[in-house]
């Protein structure tokens, strides 16, 4: 699939310099972003709804050091 975007002046520099410095093309550095993104916004709602499940158990945490005592360490 292919598309296109419109970019001002700046916009453009700025997209080329960025592609130029990291050896990829324009367009691979904006699907890289997208990408990018995507999983970021992903992830954040993976933890989103595992805090909301821990904070609705009513567990509460522990010190790290707790830990270290029961096992010894």
């Amino acid at each position: 699939m292919a598309f296109s975007i419109r970019l001002t002046d700046d916009e453009k520099r700025l997209a080329d310099s960025y592609a130029k410095m990291h050896s990829m093309s324009v367009g691979e550095a904006f699907k890289r972003a997208l990408f990018e993104k995507i999983e970021d916004e992903y992830d954040l709602t993976v933890y989103e709804e595992a805090y909301k499940e821990y904070v609705d158990s009513g567990m509460k945490s522990s010190p790290i050091e707790e830990l270290w005592k029961e096992l010894d360490l």
